[in-house]
């Protein structure tokens, strides 16, 4: 192709971004307002008018390479080039539009409108006498597809994760989690902006167990046992800080150990376990590391309280 016929070329592809990003945009406008206005059947006027003039202006844009694109030689066989550009190209432009539906991110509006002629362009280009043209515009399509149906998706994935994960960090200082005791797993979790809680229970289903576990904001510098306690209830501060309370009731007791992290108060309770399986427990609290956070989020096992 030489110099002059890549300039037509080039001059001719732009004269069809150029219409249609503005016509197909403006027609899609006019369609919404009168069927929003005056129901579907409003609309039919405003399709019977545009549609014509859409062509009609693509078969304009053809006009410079008439001498370059064979479809474009004469006014009944432009008017078929154009009808074709025009068919192909709105089937871009839905596919667009199916894509961003889905929540592909196609950028800002101005970005959006520029790319509603870009189907058009690629339309236009298949039906240019050149190979590298053709090609270019295969690539285009190809591109397209990719990003509509891989990577668009996947961004929007990632980005939907990290503000997730951006929600359960608002307070980060209260995510904590302490290996599970043996036998037991992470059930629930649940995370709030004054306290995340976590349950234990057992991996297998027929075995009554359970601990639980809750970080939440403390303004004391230590645990302190209440003045006043029940007379079922004891409770004793050990020389670590870790404050003991069990409660007795008909048939069990409820043990209770409570110690103090960095700016946050851990609780760890079980009526099923045993006071050393509960200081196991608060002995490898840790703050919940991205890697356990993921895991909590992909099982659906972590919720949050407003």
């Amino acid at each position: 192709m030489t110099s002059g016929r890549s300039a037509l070329t080039a001059l001719h592809l732009f004269l069809v971004w150029a219409t249609m990003a503005v016509t197909v945009p403006t027609l899609g406008f006019g369609l919404l307002l009168t069927a929003w206005g005056g129901g579907a059947g409003a609309a039919v006027p405003v399709l019977a008018l545009g549609l014509p003039l859409a062509v009609g202006l693509l078969a304009t844009a053809g006009i410079p390479v008439r001498a370059v694109v064979p479809q474009c030689d004469s006014v009944p066989q432009r008017l078929g080039w154009a009808v074709m550009v025009f068919v192909l190209g709105t089937l871009g432009v839905l596919a667009g539009l199916a894509a961003h539906g889905g929540d592909v991110d196609l950028g800002s509006a101005g970005t959006r409108f520029a790319l509603t002629g870009v189907p058009y362009v690629v339309a236009a280009a298949l039906f240019v006498p050149s190979r590298w043209v053709r090609l270019g515009a295969v690539a285009v399509l190809a591109a397209a597809v990719a990003y509509g149906g891989f990577v668009g998706p996947a961004q929007f994935q990632q980005r939907r994760h990290d503000a997730e994960v951006a929600r359960y960090r608002e307070h980060a200082e209260l995510l904590y989690l302490g290996a599970a005791p043996a036998g037991m797993q992470v059930s629930r979790a649940e995370a709030g902006p004054a306290c995340f809680s976590v349950e234990y229970r057992p991996v297998r289903q027929d075995e009554a167990a359970y601990a639980d576990l809750n970080v939440r904001s403390t303004l004391s510098p230590a645990p302190r046992c209440p003045e006043l306690v029940e007379k079922d209830v004891s409770c004793t501060v050990d020389a670590h800080g870790t404050m003991r309370m069990v409660r007795t009731f008909p048939g069990g007791r409820a043990v209770t150990l409570t110690r103090h992290l960095q700016g946050a108060e851990a609780e760890v309770t079980s009526q099923t376990l045993g006071e050393p399986a509960l200081r196991r427990l608060l002995d490898t609290l840790h703050p919940l590391s991205g890697t356990e956070l993921a895991q909590l989020m992909r099982e659906k096992k972590i919720d949050r309280r407003l």
